[in-house]
């Protein structure tokens, strides 16, 4: 399954531009992070302070890395999703990281097929270094919005 243009819209809108890098707004530390939120570039390298890239070179960056989550959501969710819910879970691992979904509880009760439960796992992961933040909250409200929202032609 691929990341749909909404899917890829909401990751965007999340992570914001920036093209300097600047320090993980959780830690004032490491990752660094660049464009939409990318902390590897392509090639391996991390990215450091004092980096510069263009709008051209995020819009890369941003493809590259959700079609590495996506791939991802893909090999550990054992049961089939609608595209609703994929993208959710995309820009969720996005945020989170690959090894954070995979041992999450959001991922357990998606696979157990528990679906409201899961739903509500969005709320819990709003935390950076200790402290809720606001951003986190919003985009939570976001993805779990976006899981629960049924496709057009799954409307009754």
């Amino acid at each position: 399954m691929q990341l749909s243009a909404r899917g890829l819209d909401l990751i965007a809108k999340f992570e914001g531009l920036r093209l300097k890098a600047y320090p993980d707004p959780g830690t004032g530390n490491e990752p660094w992070t660049i464009g939409y939120g990318t902390t590897v570039y392509p090639d391996g390298r991390k990215v450091k302070k004092g980096d510069v890239i263009t709008k051209a070179q995020a819009l890369e960056y941003l493809q590259y890395d959700t079609t590495k989550f996506a791939n991802a959501v893909g090999q550990v969710v054992g049961v089939p999703l609608n595209q609703n819910r994929f993208d959710s879970l995309v820009s969720f691992t996005y945020n989170v990281g690959i090894s954070a979904f995979s041992r999450s509880t959001l991922l357990r009760k998606v696979n157990a097929r528990e679906y409201e439960a899961a739903a509500a796992e969005f709320d819990k992961w709003v935390y950076a270094a200790g402290r809720v933040l606001p951003g986190l909250v919003n985009r939570r409200k976001a993805e779990r919005d976006l899981f629960q929202e049924p496709l057009a032609k799954e409307k009754p």
